[in-house]
């Protein structure tokens, strides 16, 4: 998620909490598998506790992840797909859009280069309109359709005139390589979709994750009861063997 260079790596708000979560687990996998293997109960109650956290967090985010993605969509224009902000759940729109977090990812996208596979190509507007853009390309490297604007090759376009009450994203757009469409909202809304499709992913996964912990969990609960089972058995002086006839 963090390399595949399309624009939706700039919002670390997901794979930074996914790299924490594989490391917890880890801990916790490896407290679990000594107190099981050794006999330790303490580590088995650690174990279990954790584990069942994790199953309420993960169930947790899992519904707020659904909650999130289950609106919004690209509406196709003129044979290209295009984004609009309005279209999304509140707390998508106010998680990009907030100040504090657009300006490190429109920073970030300008870092990364997100249009320049774009820049030099030579093509014809039908074979601009067949290229398979990301949804960050879409919002950000190309003005809105409904700016008409004459489309010249890479990300060159020709400004026309128009209409006063047009969208407002057309006066933001700039053929500077560093500017582009950055400041449109289009571009929000480009990077709002690509983090939709991330956390419905996301959300997918962790449906199939959760029903194995829980097998796991369960495993966990066994092995528990057979460690204390043995405890009680060396307090009291050792295996009765009339029990077990």
């Amino acid at each position: 998620m963090a390399t595949r260079g399309d624009g939706g790596e700039c919002d670390r708000h997901l794979s930074s909490p996914a790299i924490a979560l594989g490391a917890v687990l880890m801990a916790v996998s490896l407290a679990g598998l000594v107190g099981a293997c050794c006999r330790v109960t303490w580590l088995l109650w650690v174990y279990l506790l954790a584990m069942f956290a994790l199953i309420v967090a993960l169930l947790g985010f899992t519904a707020f992840a659904f909650a999130v993605t289950n609106r919004g969509a690209g509406e196709t224009v003129s044979g290209r797909g295009e984004y609009r902000l309005g279209d999304y759940s509140t707390w998508l729109r106010r998680h990009v859009g907030s100040s504090k977090n657009w300006d490190k990812i429109r920073s970030c996208l300008a870092g990364a280069d997100v249009c320049r596979s774009l820049q030099d190509r030579n093509e014809t507007w039908a074979q601009f309109v067949a290229d398979d853009l990301s949804p960050v390309q879409s919002g950000c490297c190309k003005p809105p359709t409904s700016c008409n604007f004459t489309y010249g090759g890479g990300t060159r376009w020709g400004k026309t005139a128009r209409l006063s009450s047009a969208d407002p994203d057309c006066d933001e757009w700039s053929n500077d390589a560093d500017e582009v469409c950055y400041g449109c909202r289009s571009c929000k809304a480009g990077v709002v979709a690509a983090l939709k499709r991330d956390w419905k992913r996301v959300a997918i996964v962790n449906v199939v994750f959760l029903a194995f912990i829980v097998v796991v969990y369960s495993v966990g609960c066994c092995a528990f009861k057979n460690s204390r089972r043995d405890s009680v058995h060396r307090r009291s002086g050792g295996w009765k063997q009339a029990g077990y006839a």
